[in-house]
């Protein structure tokens, strides 16, 4: 079925998004991938193309395009080269840019914004701890007041970016008796001392999105580094987290999506047994049920994505669609595996590095046992 959630507008911005694709990234998969490392030309090429700073105000450099289907867009179109390409930039310019543009004051607007919006300063957001996981009422990185300056401890991993960022946004506990009302959200930059990485991560897929431990020893944060009210970090990222799972549905479907038309072709082209192994039925009834399960899906996300931009999206069907789009990437991925046979098993294939690549996000984004706990908790149960 035709889709209708995008216009012409957002057509013309997908063809300038094809464009930079084609032109700075696809010649260069191979060498990030071995790098493990999207290089810094890349993201600087995005910054004058304009896709970084799509939600900032046009004072701070951005585009301030004011609806959410073009973050969807960009999304997808990154996604549809690499699910690492999509995860890296999507932190940047769909997850971290609500928290530096809603949050934050003129003074640290007019300080982060341009570098955020040309490229020149890599961002990311630390939430995720050793042991912690899903459970971000259950942080266990410290700030403790002193003078007009806080003094940040403790770590956090599986950090997208972390290992080029130059700003973090860091969550850490600052009144301990609060619990969950008790966290703030701290810009930890590039070169405060007792900030330091630990090793680059050595992961299943996505090689070239650099993700890294961090930690945190007496850091001095000045008091002009606090994003948004003091106790009330955890609010906003619960506010903000619906968008974060949104992209992460738009981009599961998209780079499944992508997968499966090349698989379409091989099994269009190889033959066995004197014929086309796409025209056996039980492969030509495989491929029926997985582009049906893709379409049906992308009309639930593209109404999740209308929703969004109108103001409307809630964290269940965030929840929902983060969860399913998941669990069917995963479906679509494992059959074209299986689909292409031996070759399908050989890294040099996409759908080998896809299939590795994807599994991360039935974990990342909050669990998706975390999500059905949502979705249930919702039902009443």
């Amino acid at each position: 079925m035709k889709r209708t959630v995008y216009g012409p507008d957002h057509d013309a911005f997908r063809e300038s998004v094809r464009e930079f694709i084609a032109r700075s990234v696809t010649p260069r998969t191979e060498e990030f991938i071995e790098n493990r490392l999207i290089d810094r030309e890349v993201w600087l090429e995005a910054g004058r193309q304009g896709f970084l700073g799509l939600e900032v105000p046009e004072e701070y450099g951005g585009s301030a395009a004011g609806d959410y289907r073009f973050n969807a867009v960009l999304g997808e179109e990154l996604s549809g080269v690499g699910a690492a390409l999509s995860s890296s930039f999507g932190i940047h310019y769909d997850v971290v840019a609500p928290y530096l543009v809603e949050l934050t004051t003129d003074e640290q607007k007019k300080r982060w914004l341009p570098r955020f919006c040309s490229g020149e300063m890599i961002t990311a957001i630390g939430m995720s701890e050793p042991g912690g996981g899903s459970d971000l009422a259950a942080l266990r990185t410290t700030a403790v007041r002193d003078g007009s300056d806080w003094i940040l401890n403790g770590s956090k991993t599986f950090i997208t970016n972390g290992y080029c960022a130059d700003l973090v946004v860091v969550a850490a506990r600052t009144s301990p008796e609060k619990k969950a009302k008790g966290i703030t959200l701290f810009a930890v930059e590039t070169g405060m001392e007792g900030f330091t990485r630990g090793r680059k991560l050595d992961k299943v897929g996505q090689p070239e999105a650099d993700t890294a431990e961090l930690f945190f020893e007496n850091v001095r944060v000045p008091a002009e580094n606090v994003i948004g009210e003091v106790d009330r970090g955890f609010i906003a990222m619960m506010e903000r987290l619906p968008q974060e799972r949104l992209g992460s549905a738009v981009a599961n479907l998209a780079h499944a999506a992508a997968v499966l038309t090349e698989t379409l072709s091989y099994v269009k082209e190889r033959r066995a047994f004197g014929q086309a192994i796409g025209s056996f039925q039980h492969n030509k009834f495989v491929l029926a049920d997985l582009v049906t399960k893709v379409e049906v899906s992308q009309a639930f996300v593209d109404q999740c994505v209308v929703a969004h931009a109108e103001g409307e999206l809630g964290a269940v069907d965030a929840a929902k669609a983060k969860m399913w789009t998941s669990e069917v990437q995963g479906e679509v991925l494992d059959a074209c595996v299986q689909l292409f046979g031996g070759y399908g098993y050989m890294k040099e294939y996409r759908v080998a590095r896809a299939w590795m690549d994807a599994r991360v996000t039935r974990i990342w984004a909050g669990s998706n046992e975390i999500m059905r706990e949502i979705i249930g908790r919702d039902l009443g149960l």
